[in-house]
């Protein structure tokens, strides 16, 4: 007992108080944290040395990192409010057929009321927090009064002792040592809804002292009970009290499934942003505060995948082997990540690089070695969703890549165009005409059909380009560049970062003072349709080019996502292959 606690003991000032709290949540991208932050300000770097190969494999760690976080979003909602509600069995066994329908009911409900904003959500359940850790380290240091020689525990050579005694045994123990982790990474992520200091804070404040308070009780207790075992968390508690602490403990767990499912909302924003996922629907759920979203889609997928997860394994026990092997080879990724960025952006030695490096990587490789001898046990499953994110990714980068070079193709060199407009005078009808281009220096394609089929232009035409930078967010300073071309036209780009969203709208009426003219009742929007065709000669596999097209097909329109207004959209089709 005592070589188990040292573990989780020193796991929780290894990992959590040192290597994320002092060092991980140093890089943070403008305030942002997670692994797509990360990975977007070594790229910053990486972009400006040039070198290819190296953005690759970044690249691809970092989306991997991310895949995995979708796979433990899945996972923690399930297992924490199983974990809640099973202490309904120690009350009586009786109420163990409860369960998992009580664990289903409080799971549909808590994505039902994600559309309310997690504003709205924190504000309900965030006091329960102080309160449940209190009340944990109460229950724990009662305990601990009863047999304080458990604290003798803190001795990190318990840990190295019940190694050398237990062999492999021993390692395997990790695999449930590091549940008491779990929850590291997720706090990187959602670094920007709170801050880096108050994080800190909180930490080492109340939360670090809470838990080690109640881990040394739940030794303690079973020391001194060893039929506590079965589930000593709960057997801390006079049997009177059962029935708060359970319903405390289940508000524990939402709050704590609450913060994987933003942080997965966050991410899939930024993967949007950065172009590794189609369009998507982001609703804004605060007018006040940036980063507080709602994302439907990936809602109802976390909801299902979340509730087949309690209903295929039904306890924590048997979930316990699925849960793990995500969240530590995040870790881990983490970790390369964090060390790149330290050499490249912030210039650390070589020496101070892999020696940091090579402490964190030692503990994360060793849990997720004990965690991925569980895979054949249920440690598939996240693997299986995380695989299944990383090939939707790539393939909707890559796809998209392809199409839009094909487009940069068929387009015209703006000054080409310009000057053909000026010799041949086209007819020129009263209104704005916006025609939305990813390529901010040719003119698009749909302009050039409009031109060839219509026979006419707009006496004002905007080519309005929407880019994506590598920060969190632009600054109004930086956000919007207009240029006059002559004959009419004047290009904008407007310019945002990967926690934004861009209203192609209010672009536009901020380039009034720039003498750009568009006003709302006479601006016509110009927006193009391509119809894939996946025969194509593009370097691509053919089932990957069939899921691009599908992914296409099913993403937001450019309408609904840049808030254009409908009733004021023309679109042009085109027919592609590749």
């Amino acid at each position: 007992m005592y070589g188990v606690l040292s573990l989780i003991v020193w796991a929780l000032i290894i990992i959590v108080s040192i290597k994320y709290i002092v060092f991980i949540l140093q890089a943070d991208n403008r305030g942002e944290g997670g692994e797509l932050a990360l990975l977007a300000l070594i790229l910053q770097k990486q972009r400006r040395e040039g070198d290819s190969r190296r953005r690759f494999i970044i690249i691809a760690l970092g989306l991997i990192g991310a895949s995995l976080l979708y796979g433990d979003g899945v996972i923690t909602p399930a297992m924490s409010v199983l974990g809640a509600t099973e202490g309904l069995e120690v009350i009586t066994p009786r109420f163990k057929v409860f369960v998992v329908p009580a664990t289903l009911v409080i799971i549909f409900s808590l994505f039902m009321v994600q559309k309310k904003g997690t504003a709205k959500v924190g504000r309900v359940f965030g006091p329960v927090m102080v309160l449940w850790f209190i009340v944990i380290a109460i229950l724990g240091g009662m305990e601990i009064a009863r047999g304080p020689g458990i604290l003798l525990a803190v001795n990190p050579m318990h840990g190295v002792r019940f190694f050398m005694n237990h062999g492999f045994p021993g390692f395997l123990i990790l695999g449930a040592v590091v549940l008491a982790v779990t929850g590291a990474e997720a706090l990187y992520a959602d670094m920007g809804h709170f801050g880096r200091r108050p994080i800190r804070v909180a930490w080492f404040a109340l939360v670090l002292p809470a838990l080690l308070l109640n881990y040394f009780g739940q030794a303690a207790l079973i020391l001194r009970e060893p039929a506590a075992a079965a589930n000593p968390f709960y057997l801390l508690a006079p049997g009177l009290i059962l029935y708060p602490l359970i319903a405390l403990a289940t508000a524990a767990a939402i709050i704590a499934s609450q913060a994987l499912i933003s942080g997965a909302f966050s991410i899939t924003q930024q993967c949007v942003q950065l172009g590794y996922t189609p369009r998507v629907t982001i609703v804004h759920t605060s007018e006040t505060e940036h980063g507080q979203i709602y994302i439907p889609e990936v809602n109802k997928a976390l909801m299902v995948g979340t509730l087949l997860i309690v209903v295929g394994f039904r306890s924590t026990t048997a979930l316990g082997a699925a849960y793990g092997i995500a969240v530590t080879g995040s870790m881990a990724i983490t970790t390369i990540l964090f060390a790149t960025l330290a050499r490249t952006r912030w210039e650390w030695s070589w020496p101070r690089v892999i020696g940091l490096a090579a402490v964190f990587l030692i503990v994360d490789l060793s849990f997720f070695g004990s965690n991925a001898l569980k895979v054949k046990d249920g440690g598939w499953v996240p693997l299986a969703i995380a695989l299944v994110v990383f090939t939707l990714m790539t393939t909707w980068n890559r796809g998209r890549k392809i199409v839009l070079s094909i487009l940069a193709r068929g387009s015209l060199p703006l000054d080409l165009f310009l000057a053909d407009v000026a010799r041949r005078k086209p007819y020129r009808v009263p209104g704005t005409a916006v025609f939305m281009t990813s390529n901010p220096d040719g003119a698009p394609l749909v302009l050039l059909h409009h031109l060839k089929h219509n026979k006419v232009l707009h006496e004002h035409v905007v080519l309005l380009s929407i880019l994506s930078e590598n920060v969190p967010r632009v600054g109004d300073d930086e956000r919007i560049e207009a240029t006059h071309l002559g004959e009419g036209f004047s290009r904008i780009a407007a310019r945002y970062g990967f926690m934004e969203s861009a209203n192609v709208p209010e672009v536009l009426a901020r380039c009034r003072s720039t003498g750009v003219v568009a006003e709302p009742l006479e601006t016509t929007y110009y927006l193009g349709r391509e119809r894939l065709l996946p025969h194509g000669h593009e370097k691509l596999a053919g089932w990957r080019k069939k899921l691009y097209v599908f992914m296409s097909r099913n993403s937001r329109t450019a309408t609904e996502y840049f808030a254009i207004p409908p009733n004021r959209v023309v679109e042009l089709g085109a027919q592609i292959e590749f």
